[in-house]
């Protein structure tokens, strides 16, 4: 074993390769800075080119992407509030709360170093509990999956920003455009009004990015006082520019690092949930992120912070959904099934190259040769991500100083944009447009976007499972005939409980 990581070494130390990760990190900088174009796109843009790569080169470019594109997801979700990807979501109301007060970088600076660590983590489980970890997870049956489905939509409702009542609300909405289009089991049309567009459901993208994006846009430019607090927040961060990238260290860097040691804790605790969370195939990043976003605010000691602006949900979320990714590796590696939509297209490239992912893949000298420089590149890539990632937030950061009356068009130009290159649909523009109106109305009445979102992503993943568990056995105890998932079902159960019996005993004990 010893040897075939010195000749992973050898060759990923080589000029090529390391010229297809410095590109692959720009490339996936750009594309995740850019509202609605996600990780998976970028990933299926690049797949083309890896017929010309060498086995070694394709991955790691593909690992590269990944780990920049997720982080520079942050970038638009911090300043404009439009999710860079999926799992941002659960931060976007503290990432832009901070931006409004002029804490952009500081922002992006814990979203940064909080990444990084976070996706060096997860390198760390995946190089050295792969194996083992990986048979927990392939324990997961469907009945797992409906309380994992659950325990995700559940936290989105619970931690959203005010009262748990609209959050749950929010959630309905999602779960209720999820039945849009056929039956994930019976593959039987609903709600589709007789647009074909709408026979595979409403596309979360163009979605997010209206209920996000284009809610701003109309917030900004329909009431006064976001107005006016935008033209404060332009005015205050004119009167620091300056130009010199060591002036700027300090914001993004100055209080970072302290604020990571003294929450290291909570980082190592977010991390974990999110490299167990990725190794659950289809779960994802963005479940990590919303799961440990609601521990966090739970062990808070500010929990009214949180969808206020609050660093610490900002940190440990951010480093959960990166952990996530190589959590991700474990299962398509080790048993040949996806983690996530990006191993899935990694799957596709390594069967290209006539390297079937399973055990067998660590019993080969050759392919355990590809193994170890997969773990190389997500440290490479991570720590690659601190420069890179700096200069991405210098850049990005130029957009607050753009009067707002040209920012808002432009916003909406790249929502248009985003929302058309999905699926290059009109339809969607339209979808995206409709979200928007939406958004803004919900905010108007303080109901949480984010769960929303959630709901549109895995409701039809939660009805399918549901279906599934029934017809096998139409018992609800069903649910809790295995230790795993009676844990799962135990815990959600709680959750729900919690809030309701711990006011209850409050009041008890005061009247007392």
């Amino acid at each position: 074993m010893e040897s075939t990581f010195i000749t992973a070494i050898q060759n990923i130390a080589t000029p090529e390769v390391l010229l297809v990760i410095f590109l692959s990190a720009v490339y996936g900088l750009f594309v995740g800075s850019i509202p609605g174009l996600t990780a998976t796109m970028a990933v299926a843009l690049l797949i083309p080119l890896t017929f010309y790569l060498d086995n070694l080169s394709a991955i790691a470019a593909i690992v590269t992407l990944e780990a920049c594109s997720i982080f520079a997801g942050d970038i638009p979700t911090t300043l404009v509030r439009i999710p860079g990807t999926p799992s941002s979501a659960a931060y976007t109301d503290d990432a832009y709360a901070l931006t409004r007060r002029g804490l952009h970088e500081t922002s992006l600076g814990i979203s940064l170093v909080f990444s990084v660590f976070g996706g060096l983590f997860g390198a760390l489980v995946l190089i050295f509990a792969a194996p083992q970890l990986a048979k927990i997870a392939f324990q997961f049956t469907t009945y797992e999956y409906f309380w994992l489905y659950v325990l995700g939509l559940s936290c989105a409702a619970i931690v959203s920003t005010g009262s748990r009542l609209k959050g749950a609300l929010a959630l309905m909405i999602g779960l209720m455009f999820a039945t849009v289009g056929l039956s994930e089991v019976h593959s039987m049309p609903r709600f589709t009004f007789g647009f074909d567009e709408l026979f595979t459901g409403i596309n979360f993208i163009p979605a997010m990015i209206g209920l996000f994006g284009l809610s701003e846009v109309f917030r900004n430019t329909l009431t006064s006082k976001t107005y006016e607090a935008a033209e404060k927040l332009q005015s205050a961060v004119k009167e620091e520019d300056d130009h010199s990238l060591l002036r700027h260290l300090k914001p993004v860097f100055g209080g970072v690092l302290p604020q990571f040691w003294k929450r290291k804790f909570s980082w190592l605790r977010s991390s974990c949930i999110g490299s167990t969370i990725g190794m659950i195939p289809g779960a994802g990043a963005d479940i990590a992120a919303w799961i440990s976003y609601a521990v966090s605010k739970k062990f808070s000691n500010t929990p009214e912070e949180y969808g206020k602006g609050s660093l610490d949900a900002v940190g440990d979320a951010t480093s959960a959904n990166n952990s996530a990714l190589a959590g991700a590796w474990i299962p398509a590696l080790v048993l040949g099934i996806p983690g996530d939509s990006v191993t899935a297209i990694v799957i596709g490239v390594l069967l290209m190259k006539n390297i079937t992912p399973g055990p067998e893949i660590f019993q080969n000298t050759e392919q355990l040769v590809l193994v170890h420089g997969i773990y190389l590149t997500f440290i490479i890539a991570n720590l690659l991500l601190i420069p890179l990632g700096f200069l991405a937030i210098r850049s990005g950061s130029q957009l607050v100083r753009i009067p707002r009356r040209i920012l808002m068009p432009m916003i909406l130009m790249f929502c248009v944009v985003g929302a058309y290159s999905i699926n290059g649909s009109y339809f969607d523009v339209w979808v995206m447009l409709g979200m928007g109106m939406l958004g803004f109305v919900l905010e108007v009445f303080d109901v949480p976007l984010g769960p929303v979102v959630l709901g549109i992503i895995l409701g039809g993943q939660l009805e399918q499972s549901f279906v599934q568990n029934l017809t096998k056995d139409d018992s609800l105890l069903s649910f809790f005939n295995r230790p795993i998932s009676a844990g799962l079902g135990l815990f959600c159960i709680a959750l729900w409980l919690v809030p309701v019996i711990m006011p209850l005993i409050r009041k008890k004990s005061a009247t007392t």
